[in-house]
């Protein structure tokens, strides 16, 4: 008898940690659907996978229309069931907030906030059918303000509440509902401006010594999660010791984003 791989439906998985997700549940025997909106790193990312166990759907997370077809396509081979959605896909934003550019704190919001939002909404069905997990990609910067972040922290912020709110919203689906909660990750979003001296993000974090994660570290975390009873997964040290300090020292937390993360 053959028995039919699981399946989780990837965006973001043209690189970093979405890419690190799809290498190891494709090597666990899942069936991998890759989302982006960059069609070559998918196929870099296809390329990587073994022979079979996944597929290309180009995807703007911000497009329902496409949320729709990709996730019908995907999901026909199981009846329109599917176990995993991970809602990875985001980018990355920053500098003070008083001298940010309208179109890239809208781009912002619209990728890291309402991507998820749509793919919550529209893969819920199908999730349903299979009594499947989503799991969302948040980060530490999401459990208190990150000075230089703000946009990307307060979408991430939303993406923790997001998460809470459905955990007991779809409980009686059989839905589970879970999110990474990484610190700073070995991704290219650390090549961006981090909002003081002109450093990027990477700069900064290292000025700091705080550790920066390898990808492989956070798939891990997402295979935990997917197969785990808790809400949140945090991710490396330094997420940790933010989730620790928001709960009973929320002033240390203060005290170091006003001099800069």
């Amino acid at each position: 008898m053959t028995t039919t791989p699981k399946s989780i439906f990837i965006t973001g998985a043209g690189s970093g940690i979405g890419r690190a997700a799809a290498e190891l549940f494709a090597a666990r025997g899942w069936r991998v659907g890759l989302a982006d909106i960059d069609l070559p790193r998918l196929a870099e990312t296809k390329s990587l996978l073994p022979a079979g166990s996944s597929e290309i759907h180009r995807l703007d997370v911000r497009d329902r229309t496409a949320w729709r077809t990709a996730l019908d396509i995907f999901t026909a081979p199981q009846d329109g069931a599917l176990d995993v959605l991970f809602n990875n896909a985001g980018i990355g934003t920053g500098g003070p907030l008083a001298e940010a550019d309208f179109d890239a704190i809208d781009q912002t919001v619209a990728v890291n906030l309402m991507g998820v939002l749509n793919g919550a909404r529209i893969g819920s069905a199908y999730l349903a059918r299979a009594g499947g997990c989503l799991l969302n990609t948040a980060s530490a910067s999401g459990i208190y303000g990150t000075s230089g972040l703000a946009t990307y922290s307060a979408t991430k912020c939303a993406v923790i509440g997001l998460t809470e709110a459905l955990d007991g919203e779809w409980a009686r689906s059989g839905v589970r509902v879970r999110d990474i909660v990484p610190a700073f990750v070995e991704t290219p979003l650390l090549c961006g401006p981090a909002g003081r001296d002109d450093k990027t993000i990477r700069e900064t974090v290292v000025a700091s010594g705080l550790e920066i994660t390898p990808v492989e570290a956070v798939a891990e975390a997402a295979w935990r999660a997917v197969h785990g009873k808790a809400v949140h997964t945090y991710v490396g040290k330094t997420a940790f010791q933010a989730a620790f300090a928001a709960r009973f020292a929320p002033w240390l937390l203060r005290r170091r984003m006003r001099k800069g993360f």
